[in-house]
């Protein structure tokens, strides 16, 4: 299996954007492949808040971590490109930028 980091909106609409993540989650899994998206891991009740400008920037950092055994990073654009997914793509690890749509219900 390919071992991926998802990238999607989190902050804002949190609701919709937890929404959007996890079917993001399923479109990867059917995929064939290991999504990881460690902004739906790391934001869970009791162990970190992401209104917390340093519990967020550990968060970050711990998802970041996760580009040296990753074989790739997946933007799910459907929902527009947060300042979270800019910096990000900022920190690139990969030689190409992969993006993905869901479409659907997601079509913003």
């Amino acid at each position: 299996m390919r071992r991926v980091i998802l990238e999607s909106p989190y902050a804002g609409d949190v609701e919709r954007n937890v929404a959007y993540a996890r079917a993001c989650l399923a479109d990867s899994l059917a995929r064939g492949e290991a999504p990881i998206a460690s902004h739906l891991l790391y934001t869970q009740p009791g162990v970190l808040d992401d209104a917390n400008p340093d519990e967020r920037a550990l968060g970050i950092s711990a998802g970041l971590a996760w580009k040296s055994v990753a074989d790739a990073q997946i933007f799910y654009v459907d929902l527009g490109w947060s300042k979270g997914m800019c910096a990000a793509a900022g920190d690139r690890a990969f030689d190409t930028i992969e993006c993905r749509r869901l479409g659907g219900e997601w079509t913003a």
